[in-house]
């Protein structure tokens, strides 16, 4: 297990080293990519036009097979894992097995998308530089990316020494329960691993494309407030107290007061109040029913809290068990219970360090040194449930805007330059040697 970085505030920015000529081999993994942009925007095409929302387990087992075939033709196998007891249809993992010794790198991205069969939005539609359609950049674009920069490195003869993994998960956008169940295949991959590479999309700001090293967590509450109810003619006396209500209003009131820190955020999504009040089996509706002269028995309120380190998390969970544990006049119980969710990404010392390696490939290739992105604009993904293991890298997938609405779309030339960025920094990764 790797020690977790405390959070260290500002972050150093990077700058580019000295700019320096591709080799052969890094010259001709660009021209490749190049030279076969046609054939990646067919194949993203190809995957786009097939519907794979996470609840549609067939459409992404399709996807699944317009994908293996791509990658078994350079020399990758693949193995399905089956997820159907999650509720969900499975991953994808594609393994090129190189020089033994050298380092083994994880990629990560996701067959699924948000859009299900039902969805007025259906289609890829390529217009000059941008195309859109369900997922065209999350995350069938990061897919297109890393087909793009393996071709390129078996172009130019670095793939055959690189161990590298692909990881596509099947319900990334949304996870299978329970969500450990869900994710122990890829965790068990990162253990084995040196790096990992995340192919969600390339984030920018005013114009600029940042790295991206550090994502928040995503954890959902549960609070339950019971109280003595009666005529509210007695509210506010000894006997009756105040009421469930007033109780979760000071409750909450006292989160939002002690809570904020730097990259914490607590938000209550949901809440409901009265005689009786219930949470619905999909976690989504809450219900109530009472009367104004009842004094309130029962609130539920559910939201989520977001940080930036396991520890942060830690200490936020304890101080908001700490709050509800306090003495309300009325309440008979009062509760939270937190569930499962996307662990945090930390800015770590070695997440810094492969940022500084993918800014030698900037140098390289002339582009301007990726600022740092601050973690506050970037939210949960898988990446995260490997994050205590291993070093990581996210947005190495193309720059896109809309995701997760109808008009999504990707900009064409962000997958050229992330698919040559990333074929000369797996190349250079592959040739280290494995810490393992």
């Amino acid at each position: 297990m790797r020690s977790t970085a405390v959070i260290a505030l500002p972050f150093v920015l990077l700058s580019a080293a000295a700019q320096a000529a591709p080799t052969g081999a890094e010259a001709r993994m660009i021209a490749t990519v190049d030279a076969e942009q046609a054939k990646t925007l067919k194949f993203l095409e190809t995957m786009v036009n097939q519907n794979s929302g996470s609840r549609n387990l067939d459409g992404v087992r399709k996807v699944r097979d317009i994908v293996v075939p791509e990658f078994t033709a350079l020399g990758f196998t693949s193995r399905w894992i089956a997820m159907e007891q999650t509720g969900r249809a499975g991953h994808l993992l594609l393994t090129h097995k190189g020089k033994k010794g050298a380092k083994k790198l994880l990629l990560i991205g996701h067959l699924d998308t948000v859009f299900e069969p039902d969805s007025p939005f259906q289609t890829y539609v390529l217009n000059g530089d941008k195309a859109t359609g369900p997922g065209v950049g999350d995350d069938k674009g990061g897919i297109a990316v890393i087909l793009s920069a393996v071709r390129a490195m078996q172009a130019a003869g670095t793939l055959k020494n690189a161990n590298i993994e692909v990881f596509l998960t099947g319900d990334e956008e949304e996870a299978g329960a329970p969500i450990d169940a869900a994710r122990a295949d890829l965790v068990t991959a990162a253990k084995a691993a040196d790096v990992a590479l995340d192919f969600e999309g390339l984030s920018r700001e005013d114009g600029e494309d940042m790295g991206s090293i550090a994502r928040r967590s995503s954890q959902s509450w549960t609070l339950t407030i019971e109280a003595k109810s009666g005529h509210s003619s007695g509210v506010w006396g000894e006997r009756a107290g105040d009421g469930a209500i007033y109780a979760a209003a000071k409750i909450l009131n006292a989160l939002r007061e002690e809570l904020p820190e730097p990259y914490l955020t607590l938000n209550v999504g949901l809440i409901a109040g009265g005689a009786q009040a219930e949470v619905a089996e999909d976690n989504a509706h809450v219900s109530a029913q009472g009367k104004t002269n009842i004094i309130a028995g029962k609130v539920v309120a559910r939201g989520d809290l977001r940080t930036l380190s396991p520890q942060q998390n830690r200490n936020a969970m304890r101080k908001m068990e700490g709050i509800v544990a306090r003495p309300f006049p009325g309440v008979t119980s009062a509760r939270i219970a937190f569930s499962e969710g996307y662990p945090p990404m930390a800015p770590t010392d070695g997440n810094k360090a492969l940022l500084a390696k993918l800014n030698q490939v900037n140098a390289t290739m002339g582009l301007p040194a990726m600022q740092p992105l601050d973690p506050m604009k970037r939210g949960a993904g898988d990446i995260s449930f490997v994050a205590e293991y291993i070093d990581g890298l996210v947005g190495l997938g193309p720059h896109s805007t809309g995701d997760h609405a109808p008009g999504e779309t990707v900009d064409v030339p962000s997958i050229w330059t992330q698919a040559k960025r990333a074929a000369l920094l797996m190349t250079r990764l592959a040739a280290e040697k494995s810490a393992r």
